[in-house]
């Protein structure tokens, strides 16, 4: 197990480099660049001399592939870079907001376990009933409707209608109580989409298992429901369940970006938005780095995991 972590942990330098060549190609395919996007649309501001002068200054107007490797270098050196738009070092700004991200997406993924997990076992167990009905037309509507729409309305119903929880923000000045209200229209808004394919997932393995010869054994037996489903059923079920959780972990992430930019919430998917609206290339390789590192990492969690739950998987060396 050991030696298959490191060998994950150190393909993954290759895949950042190949992720930052491609991020960085099709940045600069897109017209225009971080001068154009943030002084060029007020002539006033600057002229035409002096957009040129600071194009070469951050040296825009070398070759691609001398930008690329200039870059390259100094992520080597553990540097994002220098936010165009800032001058700040893109690095301390990603750390700043990485636990704000962090943190919603926790609180997202135990809304998934909460909503998704209960749901799925009761459509598994009352196949066919009302209640397996009810619980597929919830999963329907968490895999059908967009986040954004999720949010709005969840904003409209909750924040101004009935003023129980805040609409943006992240409450840090109003103490662990205002902190937990802010956290949870977005961490519900993030988890509903995913809560929805968790449900029928967990609802298709729990019914290919629960028809399994050693679930029957286990009820000639004369083990009580709730022991043959949980004990038995459910433990051999996990797999495909842990599989969908770390493969749907990136859309969880972008997802992020959307969420936090109609919550005005504080972490790294609003920093990306920021950054891709001024066209500030240094910020949106940074972000698009970070979100490829946490990717690669949650996939190797979950492979972890697989052992953890099934003994019988072996990682070879």
């Amino acid at each position: 197990m050991a030696h298959f972590i490191l060998r994950r942990l150190v393909l993954l330098v290759p895949l950042l480099l190949a992720v930052s060549l491609v991020t960085f190609v099709l940045i600069r395919l897109v017209p225009g660049d971080p001068v154009t996007a943030q002084f060029g649309a007020d002539p006033g501001r600057m002229t035409a001399a002096q957009l040129q002068e600071l194009r070469q200054q951050l040296g825009l107007n070398d070759p691609l592939p001398v930008q690329y490797l200039r870059y390259v270098g100094t992520l080597l050196q553990g540097n994002f870079g220098r936010s165009v738009s800032t001058q700040r070092e893109v690095g301390p700004d990603l750390l700043t907001r990485l636990p704000a991200t962090a943190e919603l997406a926790a609180a997202s993924m135990l809304v998934v376990v909460v909503i998704a997990m209960p749901l799925g076992i009761i459509s598994a167990t009352h196949r066919g009933r009302w209640q397996d009905n009810v619980a597929m037309g919830i999963s329907l509507f968490g895999v059908s409707m967009p986040s954004f729409w999720v949010g709005i309305m969840l904003i409209l119903l909750f924040s101004l209608q009935l003023g129980w929880l805040p609409s943006v923000g992240q409450g840090q000045n109003q103490g662990p109580g205002g902190a937990l209200k802010a956290l949870i229209l977005p961490a519900l808004t993030l988890g509903t989409g995913l809560a929805g394919l968790v449900t029928r997932v967990t609802r298709s393995s729990l019914l290919e298992v629960l028809g399994d010869d050693y679930v029957r054994t286990a009820r000639s037996k004369g083990l009580s429901g709730s022991a043959v489903l949980f004990r038995h059923a459910l433990a051999n079920a996990l797999i495909p369940i842990i599989t969908v959780l770390g493969v749907q972990f990136a859309s969880l992430l972008s997802g992020a970006v959307i969420v936090e930019t109609i919550f005005a919430w504080p972490g790294i998917g609003r920093f990306a938005v920021d950054g891709i609206l001024r066209r500030d290339y240094p910020v949106i390789m940074g972000t698009v780095l970070v979100f490829a590192t946490i990717f690669v990492v949650a996939n190797l969690i979950v492979d972890v995991i697989y052992g953890l739950v099934d003994p019988r998987i072996r990682y070879q060396k």
